[in-house]
């Protein structure tokens, strides 16, 4: 039996000729108007799909909330929105809600290109990579009993440590774009390994079966 995760990034806080800053944890900005039209495009591309979500979770992000509560207006009985701390972005310290000019005169291309690439924490960022690793392990274990679809709406910079801990971060660009979304199957019991902090299954194993995949809006 499998369980599948939809893990979604929320829709644009900026549209075209606004200055586009990094927003983080610390700036619940709404969605845009063209934020507004990716999550109507990911409710629509859902249910075409045919995909019905037996439970819901989002941070407590406006962007993050809106673009989940927009998803799940499309489905006859939809779940109960749980929010989750953990799911809420990442604190961008010195650089939150800074333009990305200003941002990368700061921290460099190598720093950016490494988080952007490897997940690699820029100096002054305030993340936690390990937690977040075990935040969506044991979210995964959690989930991987309800052998169903389940939507997880949150935000680029947490969105990546799910590759992390499904042990698919080489197999896949770590950046989700606004408005897309990657499928994680788990088939089987998620257990915790005996050993490490990785994880194993009953039958089976995580499989990461789409990434970053934007549907038009």
């Amino acid at each position: 039996m499998t369980a599948t995760l939809y893990i979604v990034r929320h829709g644009n806080t900026f549209d075209k000729g606004d200055t586009v800053t990094r927003v983080g944890g610390r700036t619940d900005l709404p969605l845009s108007v063209s934020g507004l039209k990716q999550a109507a495009a990911l409710a629509d591309h859902f249910e075409k799909q045919g995909v019905s979500f037996a439970t819901a979770s989002t941070s407590p992000l406006k962007r993050t909330r809106v673009t989940a509560e927009t998803i799940l207006a499309s489905q006859s009985a939809a779940p109960d929105l749980k929010t989750r701390l953990f799911l809420r972005e990442i604190d961008y310290g010195p650089d939150e809600n800074k333009p990305e000019p200003e941002v990368l005169a700061r921290i460099g291309e190598v720093a950016l290109h490494a988080w952007e690439t490897e997940g690699t924490t820029p100096p002054g960022w305030r993340v936690d990579p390990q937690a977040l690793i075990g935040n969506w392990q044991e979210l995964f274990r959690e989930l991987g009993a309800i052998h169903d679809a389940h939507l997880i709406v949150t935000s680029n910079g947490i969105a990546r440590f799910a590759l992390k801990a499904a042990g698919a971060e080489a197999a896949h660009t770590l950046k989700l774009a606004t408005g897309a979304y990657g499928v994680i199957d788990l088939d089987g019991e998620v257990k915790q390994g005996h050993h490490s902090a990785s994880l194993t299954m009953a039958t089976a194993a995580i499989t990461v079966r789409d990434w970053n995949i934007r549907p038009a809006s």
